[in-house]
């Protein structure tokens, strides 16, 4: 009997701290959810997007962000800033992250194309509003790192690789859209023209941390692009492999 109960207890208590941490995250993320659209808000004359679209906010408020980082850094998951997550990499601010995604303006039929899975924070989210995601990392214990979390969360429409990203993916092209989160020097030729006529790109380009900025490149129907700036950035550089590099 006093093992049945004390079975029972530990249970009961296993359960209630589980809820609390379930209830904690989504307090912590509630929080983060109303300091992106202060921070929309205030930025908006610049980005042009003052209020970011409600399935976007959705989407950032559902995410556990805490997953996607390293444990000595769950504590800060949902502090609206980057947080490193090895290799020499960050996780992007959540601001920058619904900020890109807002201005990709997903469909739920679009296939998108990420280059730099990083910890696939930001291919969760892009998961939870369309029907494919195909996500590339170079660094290849982050890019494994980020499929087994995807998998372990649940995410079946995303589809990650470890390779050069600044070539895309021509065996999945062309897509819907394409967001970048690394910095090249100029925007890859190989990206455009996997881009699908009508689509969109979000990409942050610039030569270093100090001279950046955030595009949002339109594709159109006779092939050409069009440019918009929308806020100056610092990401970390997009790295190739070697033979790959411009001499």
């Amino acid at each position: 009997m006093l093992a049945r109960l004390f079975a029972f207890l530990l249970a009961a208590m296993t359960y209630m701290n589980s809820s609390d941490a379930q209830d904690r995250n989504a307090a912590a993320r509630a929080r983060m959810v109303e300091e992106i659209s202060a921070m929309a808000r205030e930025t908006g004359g610049e980005t042009g997007r003052p209020k970011f679209g409600d399935a976007v906010m959705a989407a950032m408020g559902k995410v556990p962000r805490h997953r996607f980082v390293p444990p000595s850094e769950e504590d800060f998951a949902y502090d609206n800033r980057p947080l490193p997550i090895g290799e020499g990499q960050t996780i992007s601010q959540p601001y920058i992250v619904a900020l890109m995604t807002d201005l990709l303006d997903p469909k739920p039929t679009d296939r998108v194309l990420e280059v730099g899975t990083g910890s696939g924070y930001q291919a969760a989210v892009l998961a939870e509003l369309v029907a494919r995601v195909y996500t590339i990392e170079i660094v290849e214990p982050l890019g494994k790192r980020a499929a087994k979390v995807l998998a372990e969360l649940g995410y079946r429409n995303v589809e990650a690789r470890v390779g050069d990203g600044y070539s895309g993916w021509p065996a999945a092209a062309p897509f819907d859209a394409i967001i970048v989160t690394a910095a090249p020097p100029e925007v890859p030729q190989p990206l455009i023209d996997q881009l699908r006529a009508g689509g969109r790109m979000v990409i942050p380009v610039g030569g270093s941390f100090m001279s950046q900025e955030l595009l949002l490149v339109h594709k159109e129907p006779d092939g050409k692009t069009t440019t918009r700036r929308a806020l100056p950035v610092r990401f970390v550089p997009l790295t190739r492999e070697r033979g790959n590099v411009a001499k």
